[in-house]
């Protein structure tokens, strides 16, 4: 965890030098770019300051994220009721719980770095050194019984180790478990092949004796308590059936050795539990037995598993939340570069007119790729908010298609490929109801990836009605993506190549908000693909159909063609931005016949209640002491008829109900297009 505390340090640090670079250019443009020029470089480091605030949080809860999944797997390894060691090559104790430091007799601290050897009994040290030598030349795990001389209480233990080698062969782990009460009772057998009864059902464990046919001789109470009756006379492997795979492993069919203990464990016998089962020859009315020992090691397997589980969780959180920085480190300083450096550019002396243009267009460029990023961000929050609302309205699917075909058609032949489409309804039948900006999200996501990851063939979407769906593809002759990316590329943050080899440009979210689109408007989303041959990405719809109201599609169109007419206006702009209050005012000054300005909400009630010839208010919404909701309402107590819209930046759907029930008249989010904001005026103050 403390790489991503590093990590969230460093990007505080480059939040922090960033904003003091872009203060310093956006003072040096000013007394070299045009007017026109200084508002679009102010608006651009605009965006690129909440793109970086906005990075920040991320940072943050990924780092939560991690440290969540990182404690949740210490606490489960510290306190696990088995013992875990892990050691080197040379039996060095690297780390190890508090299970096995309480079996070891010392405290933690003192015991790493130092041999198991040195706990285990001079007797036994060669069978755990010749443990240690296996576990390391095997693939699989490897096990074996040992006495523990612990010094602090002057007493020797028995333990089973079990072990498998890690970190590419370089170490071990062990798993401890204390068997000296099983060891105590088997030694206690061993001392005489005749024994009583009474010792028998003392032992705390499911116990048998079996002949050297497999037939049952002896059964404790343990045991009778499972059957509710006495077995004996029935064949072990009938009774405690496993489809005999324990059969194949177990120590009676090499014969029995009086004196001798063999350990295995079978799964899936007496009601599917999990058990280590040592076989022990003894003599029993005169005959060599074997004497079976159940101890149920059930919940120490379950836990063992969920503590992998956990691990794994745990390293694939921290591997994302690496890969996520790394991306987003990546497409930040992308499109910063080419802000900035296009920036510096533009103070040379005796640029052309053309030249300066090139380079502003190139700074649009970047800025937008910027935003993008910062919409994507914005947008997951709201899906995973559960703030996402979903716009039902008539949609014409052939029109989309065909914007889109002609949007990105440049882009594909500038890369030396072709671009298709595929409408198979006719103009009637292409009109259904769905979320329009939504379907044109989700395609416009899959065309691009599929531009993206291309270098040549062609590229082709389009549509077929199956029923009552309709099944889009978009299908590209690109790298293809692993079978088992397949189904990880629609998570979020995540590309087809988490590390990176392969991976372009993109925070790694759009397949996942289309995923969540396509939920949203009650369909499906998958992929077929194949390495080095491309893929077809799929996405169905509900079939909705309606028919096409021509004359309302007319008069959205003049609409948004209208030329913005209205008389001027007395505007009181409530900005605490002061590069926001510049933008909004440069926006408005051809309409205004006077342009008041404050920052605070407090103000703001002050200058209308002594200006009642007010027209317009545009409201921030974000402001120190006196917020743009609370200054409205208090406004509206002695104003009613004013204009007020808010605006804010502040990206998520609820904002325009909160703005109207404060008493807005409307609402437009930042970043502010002047087009957008003029028609907004032009409802209110329409000749």
């Amino acid at each position: 965890m403390k790489k991503s505390q590093n990590t969230l340090a460093d990007a505080e640090i480059l939040r922090q030098k960033a904003e003091e670079q872009l203060r310093k250019h956006q003072s040096k443009a000013s007394s070299l770019a045009s007017e026109n020029d200084l508002r679009k470089l102010a608006y651009e480091l605009q965006v690129h300051q909440i793109e970086l605030e906005m990075q920040y949080e991320q940072l943050k809860q990924a780092k939560e994220k991690a440290d969540s999944d990182s404690q949740k797997y210490t606490e489960l390894y510290d306190f696990a009721p088995s013992g875990y060691i892990t050691l080197t090559k040379l039996g060095e104790i690297i780390e190890l719980n508090f299970y096995a430091a309480r079996l070891l007799g010392k405290e933690r601290l003192r015991l790493i770095n130092r041999r198991l050897s040195s706990s285990i009994s001079d007797q036994t040290k060669p069978i755990f050194n010749n443990f240690l030598d296996k576990v390391f030349k095997s693939e699989g795990n490897e096990s074996c019984e040992v006495t523990l001389w612990v010094e602090s209480i002057n007493i020797q233990t028995y333990i089973y180790l079990t072990g498998h080698v890690i970190e590419n062969g370089e170490q071990c782990r062990i798993s401890v478990v204390d068997i000296t009460e099983r060891k105590q009772a088997e030694e206690a057998l061993h001392q005489s092949y005749e024994f009583s009864e009474s010792l028998l059902k003392s032992i705390p464990y499911r116990m048998d004796i079996v002949d050297e046919n497999g037939t049952i001789l002896y059964q404790n109470e343990q045991f009778k308590k499972i059957f509710g009756e006495s077995k004996i006379g029935k064949k072990c492997w009938i009774l405690y059936k496993d489809d005999k795979k324990q059969c194949s492993d177990c120590p009676l069919v090499k014969g029995i050795t009086l004196g001798q203990t063999e350990t295995c464990e079978s799964a899936g016998v007496l009601g599917n539990r999990i058990f280590d089962i040592s076989h022990t020859g003894i003599l029993y009315q005169g005959k060599k037995a074997m004497l079976e020992i159940f101890q149920d090691i059930t919940e120490r397997k379950e836990f063992e598993a969920n503590l992998i589980i956990a691990k794994e969780r745990a390293e694939e959180s921290d591997r994302l939340k690496l890969a996520f920085l790394a991306n987003m480190s990546h497409e930040i300083r992308t499109p910063m570069n080419g802000i900035l450096g296009f920036a510096e550019l533009l103070k040379e002396p005796g640029l052309t007119g053309e030249t300066q243009q090139e380079y502003i267009n190139i700074i649009e460029k970047a800025g937008a790729r910027m935003l993008n990023i910062i919409n994507d961000i914005v947008d997951i929050s709201k899906i995973e908010a559960g703030l996402m609302n979903v716009n039902i309205k008539e949609t014409d699917i052939n029109e989309r298609i065909e914007f889109v075909y002609i949007f990105f058609k440049p882009q594909v032949e500038e890369k030396g490929m072709q671009l298709f489409f595929k409408n198979t309804l006719s103009a009637k039948e292409a009109t259904i109801r769905t979320d329009n900006e939504k379907f044109y999200s989700i395609l416009t996501n899959l065309v691009k990836n599929a531009i993206k990851y291309s270098q040549e063939g062609t590229i082709e979407f389009g549509y077929l009605k199956k029923g009552a769906t309709l099944e889009f593809y978009v299908k590209d002759a690109g790298i293809g993506i692993p079978k088992e990316r397949q189904t990880a590329i629609f998570e979020r943050f995540i590309q087809a190549d988490i590390t990176d080899k392969m991976a372009l440009h993109g925070a790694g979210l759009g397949l996942s908000i289309s995923k969540a689109y396509v939920k949203m408007l009650g369909g499906k989303i998958w992929v077929e693909s194949e390495v080095g041959i491309g893929s077809t990405f799929y996405f169905t719809l509900p079939y909705l159909a309606e028919p096409k109201d021509k004359k309302a599609v007319g008069a959205i169109v003049l609409e948004q063609e209208e030329y913005f007419q209205f008389e001027k206006l007395k505007i009181l702009i409530v900005e605490d931005d002061k590069t926001s209050e510049m933008l909004i005012s440069i926006m408005v000054k051809k309409y205004s016949k006077e342009v008041l300005k404050t920052g605070t909400g407090n103000e703001a009630i002050k200058i209308c209640r002594t200006n009642p010839d007010l027209d317009l208010i545009l409201m921030d919404i974000q402001m120190p002491e006196m917020d743009g909701y609370e200054a409205t309402l208090q406004i509206r107590q002695f104003n009613k008829d004013i204009v007020i819209i808010a605006q804010t930046a502040y990206g998520f759907s609820d904002e325009r109900e909160k703005a109207i029930e404060a008493g807005c008249n409307d609402f437009i989010s930042k970043p502010i297009k002047k087009d957008e904001l003029l028609s907004l005026i032009q409802k209110y103050f329409k000749k």
